[in-house]
């Protein structure tokens, strides 16, 4: 019996030191597999960007090692490692062993970080912790420290030597823990992806990735965009733009709540018009937004709302027609925000999406004011963009019209389906496997139904001999029951035009609900004149199926051929004389085969139905002109030339003729 575990004051325990990150990657780096590693990277990216866009070093280079270190190396001021009289420790256990230490706190007071990517303070610890090791150089004061981690602890103590040149900056190099993450082999695309994104938003640094391809030796890609966001709109719309590329900035102070503290923005758009490419993309503190948050709420208030006003203005909109939505702004957009915050609030340590008010309602309003003036200033550019979005909100509805008349058409064609007289669906709704039989009358539909696989064969039985549709004209044809109720079973509808299929879909091969249209009767003359008739039907109302190799014909047995306790099944008078041949000198029985609806289900699964043993053959008409040409000839209004054919050909086929 297992023994109950106790929860009292001592189950309680908090995790601490490095355990917070090594047991708990997840909470810090929103996975534990190679998206938390990827941001762990980014982390420490970070630091770099940060010292850049405060003025220190324009140039940041990257490394991936052949053992899945990495390796981030900046020019700015060098971490400050040294002891804190304040905190009365050195500055290198605050930054790199203790969560919630650093120099971005207090941003607002502060020269040192105006807008800081990195501000919670949490990047170079949870990273280190979350490494195999960590290796740390800084070069400040014209001195070199250099400090070892394993596993989130130090290694040795802080080593320290004169520089020889005087400069600064700061270069780390670790490898994630494999025990912390599941996976850290970081793709070379990722840190592509990355350094050019930061490329974009910090306009005149250089980032440069350097990745190791063979001992010592290495693949280096520089990533420059110098005047930032406006470079990178240019390329994005080509040289065709339906508008020229505009690019507005703007700071603005003020508050999330009215008892929050106010604090400063700076927005940089770039953004214009094409009808060739569409893409909206949003930084914030030069960390990409892929979930957007208030930035992009901003945009799709602003975008819709001014041209929108510009719409109604100007009587662009039809008499009771639907306001524009985002949706058809976008899909002629192109946007890019940079923006920058002295405080942020991101959903989470991810950073990707932020949720400030004051950001979303300054973006906001200011992209308002400047879309105003703008659409009064550039008159022709103001036209082109209303006609556009007024375009593709047409094309929207007119898509979804289209989209919903056609669901409710499948909709009520499978309803139908199913009200179909005697009509037997499968089970599967899997299309690729779903087969139905096409079979001649009930008794057959009862032999089948007892032999099919229901997973998979559906069964439609036809009363009778069918309508020639060669010599009937539409509207006889669609009023047959038999074939109408046959092709609301297909589903696909049929490739006649006008009003006379009524009731039936345009031909659409996207709809045809079965990978086998399997025609299945008896093998004398009276099922070759069925399997005619229906083959005929195809062949005028939806050629495309025999086209596509959709339709089939199952050959049925015309002869069992009993030796002793074993059976044979032959399928013309050729198998039957060989089968007779093997059996010379034996005690046997040759028995006409009985018709689909005399069989027992053994028999008709093992010959007519079971895919491993039946046999199945394709109607393929290599010439389709040939083809109607003959069914024409047979079926048609042609009788002289009928009579000459039979006269002709008749003799071939006596033995066929089934004559009392």
């Amino acid at each position: 019996m297992t023994k109950k575990k106790t929860y009292d004051n001592d189950s309680i325990s908090s995790l601490k030191g490095a355990d917070r990150v090594r047991k708990r990657p997840g909470v810090i780096f929103g996975s534990d597999g190679l998206e938390g590693c990827e941001h762990a990277m980014f982390e420490i990216l970070s630091n770099a960007i940060d010292e850049a866009r405060a003025g220190y070093g324009r140039l940041i280079t990257v490394t991936r090692f052949a053992d899945l270190s990495i390796q981030v190396e900046d020019q700015g001021r060098g971490c400050p490692v040294d002891w804190n009289e304040k905190e009365g420790r050195y500055n290198w256990e605050l930054v790199f062993c203790e969560l919630y230490a650093g120099g971005k706190y207090d941003n607002e007071n502060s020269d040192n970080y105006e807008y800081s990517l990195g501000l919670n303070g949490l990047g170079s610890c949870a990273t280190q912790y979350a490494s195999r090791y960590m290796d740390v150089t800084v070069c400040r004061d014209g001195k070199e420290y250099r400090l070892h981690f394993e596993r989130g602890e130090i290694a040795g103590e802080m080593r320290v030597t004169e520089l020889k040149r005087r400069h600064t900056g700061s270069t780390i190099r670790w490898l994630p823990d494999l025990e912390v993450f599941t996976d850290i082999d970081i793709p070379a695309e990722y840190y592509r992806e990355v350094l050019r994104r930061q490329a974009v938003v910090n306009a005149g640094v250089t980032f440069r990735l350097r990745c190791e391809v063979a001992p010592g030796k290495f693949e280096t890609e520089d990533f420059l965009y110098e005047h930032g966001i406006r470079d990178y709109l240019a390329e994005l719309a080509g040289e065709d733009p339906l508008t020229e590329p505009v690019c507005w900035e703007t700071e603005r102070r003020g508050r999330d709540r009215v008892d929050k503290p106010e604090y400063k923005v700076k927005l940089n758009i770039a953004w214009c018009f094409s009808n060739r490419v569409h893409l909206i993309e949003h930084y914030h503190n030069s960390s990409f937004l892929e979930y957007g948050g208030s930035p992009d709420k901003a945009t799709r208030l602003a975008f819709v709302y001014a041209i929108d006003k510009y719409l109604k203005e100007n009587n662009k909109y039809t008499k009771g027609e639907s306001k524009i939505t985002f949706p058809d702004v976008q899909d002629c957009l192109v946007l890019v925000s940079s923006n920058f915050s002295t405080q942020t609030s991101y959903e989470n340590q991810t950073k990707k999406a932020i949720t400030n008010k004051f950001v979303q309602d300054a973006m906001s309003e200011f992209l308002r004011e400047q879309l105003q003036v703008y659409f009064i200033e550039n008159r022709e550019a103001a036209e082109r963009i209303a006609n556009q979005v007024l375009v593709n909100k047409r094309s929207r509805e007119t898509a979804e019209r289209t989209r919903l008349n056609t669901r409710k058409k499948l909709t009520e064609k499978i309803d139908i389906a199913n009200r179909v007289q005697k009509f037997v669906d499968c089970r599967t709704k899997d299309v690729s496997r779903r087969e139905i039989y096409i079979v001649e009358g009930d008794s057959a539909l009862g032999a089948c139904k007892q032999s099919r696989d229901a997973e998979f064969q559906g069964l439609m039985p036809v009363r009778g001999k069918i309508l020639n549709c060669l010599k009937a004209d539409y509207p006889r044809i669609f009023k047959s029951d038999v074939i109408t109720d046959l092709m609301k079973v297909l589903g696909c509808g049929v490739e006649v035009q006008g009003k006379a299929a009524k009731e039936l879909n345009q031909f659409d091969l996207n709809n045809l609900r079965w990978s086998k249209v399997v025609i299945c009767t008896d093998g004398d003359v009276d099922g070759f004149q069925i399997r005619t008739l229906i083959l005929t039907m195809l062949y005028r109302l939806c050629p495309t199926l025999i086209k596509e190799g959709y339709v089939y014909i199952a050959e049925t047995p015309l002869f069992e051929i009993t030796c002793k306790e074993k059976t044979w099944f032959a399928y013309s008078e050729k198998e039957k004389a060989e089968v007779v041949r093997q059996l010379e000198g034996k005690k046997y029985k040759v028995d006409r085969s009985k018709g689909l609806g005399e069989n027992d289900p053994e028999m008709m699964w093992l010959t007519t139905m079971n895919p491993e043993t039946r046999r199945l053959v394709k109607v393929l008409p290599d010439d389709a002109e040939e083809t109607a040409r003959v069914f024409d000839l047979l079926l048609g209004d042609n009788l002289s030339g009928r009579k000459d054919y039979i006269a002709e050909n008749g003799c071939r086929y006596l033995d066929m003729i089934d004559v009392g």
